[in-house]
């Protein structure tokens, strides 16, 4: 891969700097202490054309490839967690329905995704007893003259409340001949939807400003146009989804971390112990050395999967390893800067304490850190 970024690349990057610095991060702290879903902040991302970064221009995307994504996401996310999940979420939305979906449901949806006439787009895969085992999905959709039947519950869903459109997954296939992940459909299912409703509101320990939520189907009929992609085959779309989805996650992990080591920096060219900066003492030399240098393998590890992506050449396990790499930099690197501002780290007149609850969902969402090592091994051994 080449390390120079392209016109476009340096032109997204730029801009969600520019944006994340004057607007999204003076607001930061009040939409995690009030628990705000930044709704406002949402629509001004979608008019600079990062609610579809992926997405083609013919749909209303920025058309600026997997590279420019992640760039704009760690930016975002260095100035706010819970606005860069809301984006990593939708962008991942648009970009599956671009993918797998017809014509008319790309031309209904993608558009109003990226142009923040949808306040989000959701993700629903998880369920209580289905989360790093989608084999274990419970909720089943059943065929009916030219409609669709949903039954069935969802957990821990990014923004199930604010979406416009929420992409389900519902087993389909018999159980006598399609166990496991085998016989999962995909289905497009839209708020307002009779039998469809929203259950309980997580309270959450970071990224407060991001709804976490379960969702109630109880004979929820959906038409037929509503399956995306073929019936019996949505395990492959949630598959393909999560890739792309890690890279989002690995991107919002650097962009959290990278923002509390630079407020860590600052600090401790300020803070005085002994008669001396804290920035003189070995001690605190040694942690910034770590950070920085995980902080850029992790980048690294990012922008090569990113690339892969873009290229369109295989990229799981390396999404993967940039997935897991990043978080668990991201919460090593948050609690050392934690450490390095003392007692003041453990109040809220500091960002960090913020930053180390924002960055421990990380190594959770869109596949746990086990579950990426999981994927990395099989690679190996293949």
């Amino acid at each position: 891969m080449h390390f120079e970024l392209n016109e476009t690349q340096t032109l997204i990057q730029q801009t969600a700097r520019d944006f994340s610095q004057r607007r999204i991060l003076p607001e930061a702290a009040k939409i995690d202490r009030e628990g705000r879903f930044p709704a406002e902040l949402i629509k001004e991302l979608a008019e600079l054309g990062l609610m579809g970064v992926n997405v083609p221009e013919a749909l209303g995307g920025a058309q600026a490839g997997p590279i420019a994504y992640v760039l704009a996401m760690m930016e975002v996310a260095r100035a706010c967690a819970s606005t860069a999940v809301t984006m990593s979420v939708s962008n991942m939305v648009a970009e599956i329905i671009t993918r797998f979906g017809t014509d008319q449901q790309r031309s209904k949806y993608v558009p109003k995704l990226c142009s923040g006439e949808f306040q989000a787009g959701s993700f629903a895969l998880s369920e209580a007893g289905a989360g790093s085992d989608p084999g274990g999905l419970r909720t089943t959709a059943r065929r009916d003259g030219d409609s669709w039947i949903l039954n069935g519950e969802k957990t821990w869903i990014t923004s199930g409340d604010r979406a416009g459109v929420l992409v389900v997954w519902a087993r389909t296939g018999s159980p006598e001949t399609h166990a496991g992940t085998k016989g999962i459909s995909c289905f497009l299912v839209e708020p307002g939807t009779p039998g469809f409703s929203v259950g309980k509101h997580e309270d959450k320990m970071g990224i407060r400003g991001s709804t976490t939520v379960s969702l109630l189907f109880d004979e929820c009929r959906v038409p037929a146009s509503a399956l995306l992609g073929e019936e019996n085959r949505g395990f492959r779309i949630a598959m393909v989804a999560l890739d792309g989805g890690r890279l989002g996650i690995a991107s919002q992990s650097i962009g959290i971390a990278t923002a509390a080591l630079e407020e860590t920096v600052a600090y401790v060219k300020e803070r005085k112990q002994f008669g001396h900066p804290i920035a003189d003492f070995q001690a605190i030399q040694w942690q910034l050395a770590d950070s920085r240098t995980e902080l850029d393998a992790a980048r690294m590890l990012t922008l090569r999967a990113a690339w892969l992506k873009e290229n369109n050449q295989p990229f799981s396990a390396e999404a993967s390893m940039a997935k897991v790499f990043a978080s668990e930099t991201a919460v090593r690197v948050c609690n050392r800067c934690v450490q390095m501002h003392g007692g003041y780290g453990f109040t809220r007149d500091y960002a960090v304490e913020r930053h180390l609850r924002d960055c421990r969902v990380t190594t959770i969402y869109e596949g746990t850190s086990e579950v990426q090592r999981m994927v990395i091994s099989r690679a190996a051994l293949a």
